[in-house]
């Protein structure tokens, strides 16, 4: 018996194969869980449609992402912030920081989590930060933290 899989099943696929299956497991098992669907031409058609549109999703994703590290790759943003002696900050620059000033500055949004900070910044200076923009898309930026 043909089936199409509604989810991922260990041993088995992923969702949207085409497996082909015992006839007592698939029927049995399989459909009354809602973990298959019987692989009619229609709803083979109906899941090459859905992998096509999903597909053109990720590209269109991926384009978006390619876009936006064109605009920021390379640039510099200045934050301002209060400094105490020896050129040490008062708190530290953080992720959130360098996110709220991308958005500010480039209308930009990042999540902060996809900055890559090791540790926050406690000193006056210049730091390169990379962004994971998309998991095939990264950009440079140079923070120079000044006193203000």
């Amino acid at each position: 018996m043909k089936v199409i899989l509604e989810k991922d099943i260990k041993g088995l696929g992923k969702k949207g194969d085409i497996v082909t299956v015992k006839e007592g497991y698939g029927r049995n098992f399989l459909l009354p869980r809602g973990l298959a669907k019987e692989a009619t031409e229609g709803n083979i058609k109906q899941v090459s449609l859905e992998k096509k549109a999903e597909k053109n999703k990720r590209q269109r994703e991926l384009e978006a992402a390619q876009e936006i590290a064109n605009r920021i790759n390379g640039q510099k943003i200045q934050i301002a912030t209060k400094v105490g002696e020896a050129g040490k900050l008062f708190g530290s620059i953080t992720s959130q920081d360098i996110a709220e000033r991308l958005k500010k500055q480039y209308k930009v949004e990042i999540d902060k989590r996809k900055i890559d900070l090791s540790e926050p910044i406690k000193n006056l200076g210049n730091y390169p930060v990379n962004i994971r923009i998309h998991s095939k898309v990264h950009a440079n930026v140079i923070v120079q933290v000044v006193e203000g």
